[in-house]
């Protein structure tokens, strides 16, 4: 059974939003994704780029029919899930912790869908 939700008045809100700690978990957020997304968003239009622009380049084998293209169009999902990996790594030491103290301090119990399915 699933548990209500929680329902907060936009004071309690408002609190919330302008605590130093909730801007502190938001810049911490921020300061990871910002940068990671804007990298892998430039590796991937540098794939397209090498594509449309270099097809020499990208149609060199490097090993039987294996190609510099084919290669590098593996490694976007080799770093999609690095990325990932990362994320949740990230998340676990930096976001998590603070999110779950700021929810406690604010007497916010929210239950995981995994907690609400035992």
């Amino acid at each position: 059974m699933d548990s209500p939700p929680i329902t907060t008045t936009a004071t309690e809100v408002q609190l919330i939003d302008d605590s130093e700690e909730f801007r502190t978990l938001r810049r911490s957020f921020r300061s990871f994704a910002f940068p990671v997304t804007i990298g892998f968003v430039l590796w991937y239009l540098l794939y397209v780029l090498l594509s449309c622009y270099a097809p020499g380049l990208m149609g060199a084998k490097l090993l039987g029919h294996v190609n510099v293209a084919l290669v590098l169009g593996l490694l976007q999902f080799v770093t999609t899930f690095a990325i990932a990996g990362w994320y949740a790594r990230y998340a676990d030491r930096r976001i998590d912790p603070p999110a779950t103290a700021i929810r406690e301090a604010h007497c916010a119990v929210v239950h995981a869908p995994r907690e609400s399915a035992e």
